[in-house]
């Protein structure tokens, strides 16, 4: 169960930031024992890895704090989140293994069930569905208050992503709190977001010849 909700967490944050649940399961498997990785995931500690990501890391938060180039990011994280949040619920649960994906590969071949997947495509359903309610809601942010909006909110999705990765591997069971705190508040964005295109389009209507 708190594998399960460890998974969760961390696909989450991956909904917000591909790259900042990945480095938090690296850096806290290589160099505490609260985490550790089964053999298909241990890659993710290499001094290596971490190092690229946090590269990416750093280049993805530069990119989301300008406006039009976060909307342009969004679009090109659209595959990296949700692979992302596949990875770190695999990671996170413990529960698939190398052997596992070259298992499930010849088991869908032949036609039968692949049952050991569902961590993955569990974590990258759940990345996906935090990365559409964030990319609907920032370009009307960045509309009403001319961009400036853009950078602070962000920053809250970067501190929210890192918070989370870390409750969800240190004290899981607040993950019950946390994801669907995130999941409001995302849900509350898109439903503003077609709130003032309603009114947009019904404010426009009047004034066209």
């Amino acid at each position: 169960m708190l594998e399960v909700l460890t998974g969760t967490g961390l696909a989450s944050a991956a909904g917000l930031n591909a790259y900042v649940p990945l480095l938090t399961v690296g850096l806290i498997a290589r160099y505490t024992d609260l985490l550790p990785l089964g053999p298909g995931w241990q890659w993710l500690e290499h001094p290596a890895v971490l190092v690229i990501l946090g590269v990416l890391l750093a280049l993805e938060v530069t990119a989301d704090k300008i406006p039009a180039v976060d909307s342009v990011n969004d679009v090109v994280q659209t595959f990296v989140r949700p692979t992302s949040g596949g990875i770190t619920f695999g990671a996170g649960a413990s529960a698939v293994t190398t052997g596992d994906l070259a298992a499930w590969t010849s088991d869908a071949a032949a036609g039968e069930g692949g049952g050991s997947w569902w961590p993955i495509l569990a974590g990258v359903l759940i990345a996906l569905v935090f990365h559409v309610l964030k990319s609907a809601a920032r370009p009307v942010l960045n509309a009403v208050t001319f961009g400036a909006g853009g950078p602070v909110v962000s920053t809250f999705e970067d501190i929210a992503s890192v918070a989370t990765s870390v409750l969800a591997v240190v004290v899981p069971l607040l993950i019950l709190v946390a994801v669907p705190l995130l999941a409001l508040i995302g849900v509350w964005a898109w439903r503003r977001r077609r709130r003032r295109k309603a009114e947009h389009r019904g404010t426009a209507v009047p004034g066209c010849p």
